[in-house]
């Protein structure tokens, strides 16, 4: 079957930046566990106008910041400061709550793309402790023309050192003059591909970074090809067995948990304090809005 096409919507982070929004949307909740993903740049931007995303809080979730160009700051409630940069993942696992901020380095402009994913936690995993991770170095293969860097889970015989709690697959895989390969995967995982920069053919059907191709399960390989330069990321995983519930920045269950962590994040409890960080806190949205929303 050929892929499906899925429409990036526009959506805005921080103070005023917009992104390229992959997941969710109204067709294509999840990838696997994957249950976000957003493109952001590649753009150049003047001091105090790049990436300002002030304390806020996260249950349920891991967030895996993929770093192509340009320096963030993450800072965290546990009291990690971690400056990242290109070709390195920030990996921070919610669990049952944490909170963060991500800022560009004050003062200076410069140059910034990024994709950010989020991975929802199964029942297992998604009331444990809070952590953080920085993962300087990642597995990188070159494939026919296509250079890979492996960011999460094995391929190639090689494995990501990045620690995930689902099967799940990803990788950023680019070109500078055009390539062509064919890539055998896992029938059992669903898979997505957005490009980042330039076309891609996906068994033989051009995609731009306007639209996601999902790739749905049961194949065993699949054809890329580019003519010119080209940069994308290729998501997959198992399907995830679980129901969840995505609202502002919380993965959860049920309305009743979602209520409960923006009540605690108005109080100024359990999701801690991220100090150092220039920016203002994000304020939760009103729970109201996502009970009319299931009412319809």
């Amino acid at each position: 079957m050929p892929p499906e096409r899925s429409a990036i919507r526009s959506a805005e982070v921080g103070d005023g930046l917009h992104v390229r929004r992959a997941l969710p949307q109204r067709d294509r909740r999840m990838v696997g566990a994957w249950c976000f993903l957003d493109h952001l740049g590649p753009l150049d931007f003047e001091a105090a106008h790049g990436l300002r995303v002030g304390p806020h809080p996260h249950i349920g979730l891991q967030t895996f910041t993929w770093m192509i160009e340009g320096e963030v700051v993450h800072r965290d409630s546990l009291g990690n400061e971690q400056t990242i940069r290109p070709g390195q993942v920030n990996l921070m696992s919610a669990g049952r709550g944490i909170s963060h901020a991500e800022d560009s380095i004050e003062g200076r402009g410069g140059r910034l793309h990024a994709v950010q994913l989020w991975i929802a936690l199964d029942e297992a995993h998604r009331h444990g402790a809070p952590s953080f991770r920085n993962y300087p170095e990642l597995p990188v293969i070159e494939c026919d023309g296509f250079r890979v860097t492996l960011l999460v889970g094995e391929a190639f015989d090689q494995t990501s050192p990045v620690e995930v709690f689902s099967p799940l697959i990803g990788m950023d895989i680019a070109t500078m003059d055009g390539a062509r390969t064919q890539l055998s995967i896992d029938p059992s995982f669903e898979y997505a591909l957005l490009p980042l920069i330039g076309s891609v053919e996906v068994d033989g059907d051009a995609f731009t970074p306007e639209a996601m191709a999902y790739l749905g399960a049961e194949r065993d390989r699949i054809e890329l090809r580019s003519e010119s330069a080209a940069r994308f990321v290729l998501i997959g995983g198992a399907p995830f067995g679980e129901d969840v519930l995505l609202w502002w920045n919380f993965v959860a269950r049920t309305p009743e948990e979602v209520q409960a962590a923006t009540d605690d994040w108005n109080a100024g409890r359990r999701f801690g304090e991220v100090h150092g960080s220039p920016s203002h806190p994000l304020a939760a949205p009103d729970v109201s809005k996502l009970r009319l929303r299931q009412s319809r």
